[in-house]
């Protein structure tokens, strides 16, 4: 390495410290906290962007912004990755914080969730759109002011008969064959994100709408 480049990289360094190169993206996958809950349909938000970061080496373990967080860069774009450690009700004080603290607008804020409306795996993307009952994006809704942000849902299927307590359904795990579904699912929506981050959400839609 020249001098040349030491400098660049002693400069790089100075301005991260400085805050010069913030987050320019958040995505936050979405779950509840605590080894109760780990691979619960809930907490496929979770594990959606544990894919996500794993694909890049890297892991999240910082306590920030009442969540774990990581950083990538995707695409040349500096990406803020959450796991809102809120409990589900309550993501939206870790995403607003965040979004707050380093001013990045709601168009820039990517949301994986868990939907009880599509079959296990499947996965739909969209633009915009209202909460669709659930919590957690309720709430994201809600202390935003807006929801005008991309979101990726991924199915975790329909409760077995009507009468069936939905509280015990998503916090319920999957077989074995639901897993398998699901490896395939959290690919698809590790891909799609990295497409939405470089302003593609459209050809990530046409690829991964209804994938399975």
């Amino acid at each position: 390495m020249s001098i040349f480049d030491i400098f660049k990289s002693l400069e790089k360094d100075k301005k991260e410290k400085n805050g010069l190169n913030p987050p320019e993206f958040i995505i936050a996958g979405l779950g509840n906290p605590g080894t109760q809950y780990e691979d619960t349909r809930h907490n496929c938000g979770f594990m959606a962007v544990e894919t996500l970061t794993e694909g890049y080496g890297s892991e999240l373990k910082r306590l920030k912004f009442k969540s774990l967080t990581g950083e990538l860069n995707i695409g040349g774009k500096r990406c803020l990755i959450m796991k809102p450690t809120t409990f589900m009700n309550n993501s939206g004080d870790a995403v607003e914080e965040a979004a707050s603290f380093y001013k990045i607008p709601p168009e820039n804020i990517l949301v994986i969730y868990d939907d009880i409306s599509l079959d296990v795996g499947r996965i739909r993307i969209r633009e915009t759109g209202s909460d669709g009952g659930h919590n957690g994006m309720k709430s994201i809704i809600l202390r935003l002011d807006s929801d005008n942000f991309p979101r990726i849902r991924i199915g975790v299927g329909k409760k077995p008969n009507k009468d069936y307590n939905l509280a015990d359904w998503v916090l319920s795990r999957f077989t074995k064959e639901e897993g398998e579904k699901l490896e395939t699912a959290f690919g698809n929506a590790s891909k799609a994100a990295e497409l939405i981050v470089g302003g593609k959400i459209k050809e990530a839609m046409n690829l991964y709408n209804g994938a399975q």
